[in-house]
C-alpha cells in the first residue's frame, strides 16, 4: 500500500516518535506500528499507510451516518479506510475496521482527494462523510478531502469514536462541519476491558466540538449486560444535556457480532426506557435506531 509522512507527531530525541494524532499517544519505536497499525516509525519518521487507500465509498442518506438535523432529506457521499484506534470487542464493521490497515490485504483502492470531491458533486451529494472506520485513522487524507469539499461548497461530516487529541480538533476545525461521536459507555473500566480506549478523551472531544461550533450528535449502542443499567444510560443523557440540550442522542439497537456473539439483541423495551431518561435528562431530541 501507498505511504505518506504523517501529521501530528515529533521526535523523542533517539529513533522513536511520538504520535499525537490520538490519544493513544503512542511512542513508537523505529520499525514498529501503532495501536491502530496504519502508521509506522521508519527511520525515526512517522508514515501513514491510510493515505487514499478507500475500502468503501457509498452514497448515504444523511440520517443513516445517523444525523438528525444536519442537511435532512439529502445525500452524503461517504468513505472510508481500513483500519480502527479501538478494539471493540462488539464491532459492527469489524471486517474494514479490525484490520491491519498497512496490510495489502486490507485491499483498498487509491483515489485522490480531487476524485472524490468530483463524486460527491455527480452524485449530488450535499456532504462528505468519513465513516464506517475511524476517520482519525486516516486524517491526513480526510483533511485534503475536506479542505478541497469545503472550497466547492460542499459539508464534512466524522463519524467517530471520539478518541482524537485536541490538536487534531483544532486542525479539522478547518474543514469539518458535523460529526456524530459514539459514546459507548460511561465507564472508564468498561472502555478500557472492552475497546482498548478511555472515556475521558471521548468527552473532551464532545465539549471541545461543541464549543468551537461543530455541530455534534451522539451515538450509545445499548448493548444488554454491558451499558444497558440505569445508572449508566442516566450519566450518559446527564452528560449529554450538560453540554448541550439541543445535541441529539441516538440510542441503538444492538445485535451479536464480531468476538461479542455471546450477547443478546437489544430489548425494544431497554431502547424506550433510554428514550425516556434521555427526555427526563432535559434532552430535545432522542432518537432509536436499529429497530
Amino acid at each position: 500500500m501507498p505511504k505518506k509522512i504523517g501529521l501530528f507527531w515529533k521526535k523523542t530525541g533517539n529513533d522513536s516518535v511520538d504520535c499525537c494524532l490520538c490519544s493513544h499517544r503512542c511512542r513508537i519505536a523505529n520499525g514498529s506500528f501503532g495501536v491502530c497499525k496504519v502508521r509506522q516509525n521508519i527511520e525515526g519518521e512517522l508514515f501513514t499507510f491510510a493515505y487514499g487507500n478507500v475500502v468503501a465509498a457509498n452514497i448515504d442518506p444523511v440520517e443513516k451516518k445517523p444525523l438528525r438535523h444536519f442537511l435532512p432529506g439529502t445525500a452524503t457521499y461517504s468513505i472510508a479506510i481500513a483500519g480502527c484506534n479501538f478494539r471493540c470487542q462488539f464491532c459492527q464493521n469489524w471486517a474494514i475496521s479490525q484490520v491491519d490497515g498497512s496490510s495489502n490485504h486490507s485491499r483498498g483502492k487509491f483515489i485522490a482527494p480531487n476524485e472524490i470531491v468530483d463524486s460527491a458533486v455527480d452524485s449530488s451529494c450535499r456532504s462528505i462523510s468519513y465513516t464506517y472506520t475511524e476517520p482519525t485513522i486516516f486524517f491526513e487524507y480526510a483533511a485534503e478531502v475536506g479542505v478541497q469539499a469545503r472550497k466547492i461548497g460542499l459539508k464534512n461530516i466524522f463519524v467517530s469514536n471520539g478518541f482524537m487529541t485536541s490538536e487534531v480538533i483544532e486542525k479539522a476545525a478547518i474543514f469539518l462541519d458535523a460529526a456524530n461521536i459514539d459514546l459507548k459507555f460511561f465507564s472508564e473500566e468498561s472502555y478500557k476491558r472492552l475497546c482498548n480506549g478511555r472515556l475521558q478523551p471521548v468527552l473532551d472531544t464532545i465539549r471541545i466540538m461543541k464549543n468551537m461550533g461543530i455541530w455534534v450528535e451522539v451515538t450509545t449502542l445499548i448493548i444488554p449486560g454491558l451499558n444497558d443499567s440505569e445508572e449508566e444510560l442516566v450519566n450518559i443523557a446527564e452528560f449529554i444535556a450538560e453540554t448541550g440540550k439541543d445535541i441529539p442522542w441516538h440510542v441503538s439497537r444492538f445485535h451479536p457480532d464480531y468476538h461479542y456473539q455471546s450477547g443478546s439483541l437489544t430489548p425494544i423495551e431497554t431502547i424506550e426506557k433510554a428514550v425516556e431518561i434521555g427526555k427526563a435528562s432535559g434532552l430535545k431530541q432522542v432518537c432509536p435506531g436499529n429497530i
